[in-house]
C-alpha cells in the first residue's frame, strides 16, 4: 500500500506572486487531493462603509487590487448609480471601457509574464513586462495613475481624453498589436512551452459548469461567459467574438488569455471611434436607499459588487465577490490528479489574486 503523505505548499514561494496555502496530499509524486487555506491578508475593505462616505468609498473599492483597480471602482460606481436611477453620459460610459480594457491587457501581460517565470521562461517573462509598460505609460498619461488611476466617479468619470490623445493611443495600438503578436507566438508554438502545458491540469467542460468556474479559466475549457456580452456599460455597442478552447488544461488557458489581449485592442479601437461628445459626469445628489448586485467582467472572469444604501451618506453594507474566489473549488478539482511539480503552473494558470479574495 503506497503510503500518503501532506506537503505544504505556499503560502510563500518562489513561483507564487500570491499568498495561497495548500495542503497537498501525496502518494509518491502525485497528488491525490488539496486543501486550501486563504486569509493571511484580510484588510477590513468591507467595515469601512461605516467610516466612509458612499462617494468616497469609491476609492476604496478601487484599492481592493492593483491590477485590476479601474474595473473594481467603476462596478462599485455602477451599483450605485442603478440604486439611485443615475444616467450617466455616453462619454464617460465610453471612457471606462477603454480604461477596463488597458486594465485587461496590463493584467494578462503581467500574467504571461508570470507564467512564463513558472515554468522557468525568463526572456518571455521580461518580454511580456517590457510590452506592459506601455499599457502602464497610456494609463498614467490618461488617468495620472499606473495602477490605481482614481478615475472613476458616481455619475461619471474625474477625467477625459482629448481627440488628439484617442487618436495617438489608436496608433500605438497597432505597435503594442504588432509586439504582443511576436509574443504570443511564443507562448502557443513554441515547443517547449507545449511540452510544459499540454494536457496538464485539465478541466472539463462539466466541471467548469458545476464548479463554477469563471472567466478564461472557464473559456479555457469551452465555456462561453463573458459578462461584457450581457451589454453593460457601452459593451452593447461594441462588437467582438468570445475567445474560448475546449481542451481544458493549462494551454487552454494560457491560449485564451493570449487571443483575448487582441481583443481588448480592438474593443478600445471601437471605443476611441464611436466615443460622442459631450459631458463626462452628473452630478450626484442625495443617497442611495435600496440594494444592488451588479456584475461586470475582471480580467479574471466574474465580479460582483453588493450594494445596500440605507438613505444616509454612509452605506448599510458593502460585498465583493471576486473571481479568484470562485475558481478556487475548480483549481482543487484540476490538482488531483496531477504531478507535485506542476502544481506550481497549475496554480498561476487560474491567475490567482489573492488580494482580491480577501477584503
Amino acid at each position: 500500500m503506497t503510503k500518503q503523505i501532506i506537503v505544504p505548499f505556499g503560502p510563500q514561494h518562489p513561483v507564487l506572486p500570491e499568498p495561497i496555502h495548500l495542503d497537498l496530499v501525496l502518494e509518491d509524486e502525485r497528488v491525490i487531493d488539496a486543501v486550501p487555506s486563504i486569509g493571511y491578508i484580510h484588510r477590513g475593505f468591507e467595515k469601512l462603509v461605516e467610516k466612509r462616505e458612499f462617494t468616497e468609498y469609491t476609492y476604496i473599492a478601487e484599492r481592493t487590487c492593483g491590477i485590476c483597480s479601474f474595473i473594481h471602482g467603476a462596478t462599485y460606481c455602477q451599483a450605485i448609480e442603478q440604486i439611485m436611477n443615475i444616467e450617466v453620459p455616453e462619454r464617460a460610459q465610453y471612457l471606462r471601457v477603454i480604461w477596463s480594457e488597458y486594465s485587461r491587457l496590463h493584467s494578462h501581460l503581467l500574467w504571461l509574464g508570470l507564467f512564463a517565470d513558472a515554468f522557468g521562461f525568463e526572456n518571455l517573462f521580461m518580454g511580456a513586462w517590457r510590452i506592459r509598460e506601455r499599457v502602464l505609460d497610456v494609463l498614467e498619461q490618461t488617468t495620472g495613475g499606473r495602477v490605481i488611476q482614481g478615475s472613476a466617479k458616481i455619475g461619471g468619470v474625474r477625467r477625459d481624453i482629448s481627440g488628439e490623445k484617442l487618436d495617438a493611443m489608436v496608433k500605438d495600438l497597432d505597435i503594442l498589436d504588432r509586439e504582443m503578436k511576436d509574443l504570443t507566438t511564443v507562448f502557443l508554438e513554441d515547443e517547449s512551452v507545449k511540452h510544459r502545458l499540454r494536457n496538464v491540469g485539465i478541466l472539463s467542460r462539466e466541471d467548469a459548469y458545476h464548479l463554477g468556474a469563471v472567466g478564461p479559466t472557464a473559456r479555457g475549457s469551452g465555456a462561453a461567459f463573458d459578462l461584457r456580452m450581457t451589454g453593460y456599460g457601452a459593451y452593447d455597442r461594441l462588437n467582438f467574438q468570445l475567445v474560448t478552447d475546449s481542451c481544458g488544461d493549462c494551454y487552454s488557458r494560457c491560449l485564451v488569455r493570449a487571443k483575448e489581449l487582441f481583443t481588448s485592442t480592438d474593443l478600445i479601437r471601437q471605443a476611441a471611434k464611436k466615443i460622442p461628445d459631450g459631458p463626462i459626469d452628473v452630478k450626484v445628489t442625495g443617497a442611495p436607499n435600496g440594494e444592488f448586485f451588479m456584475r461586470a467582467e475582471q480580467p479574471r472572469g466574474e465580479l460582483v459588487h453588493y450594494v445596500k444604501g440605507n438613505g444616509t451618506k454612509f452605506l448599510a453594507r458593502s460585498r465583493i465577490r471576486t473571481p479568484t474566489l470562485t475558481n478556487i473549488p475548480p483549481l482543487v478539482k484540476i490538482l488531483q490528479g496531477c504531478e507535485l511539480a506542476d502544481v506550481p503552473v497549475i496554480v498561476l494558470s487560474i491567475d490567482p489574486c489573492i488580494s482580491c479574495t480577501e477584503r
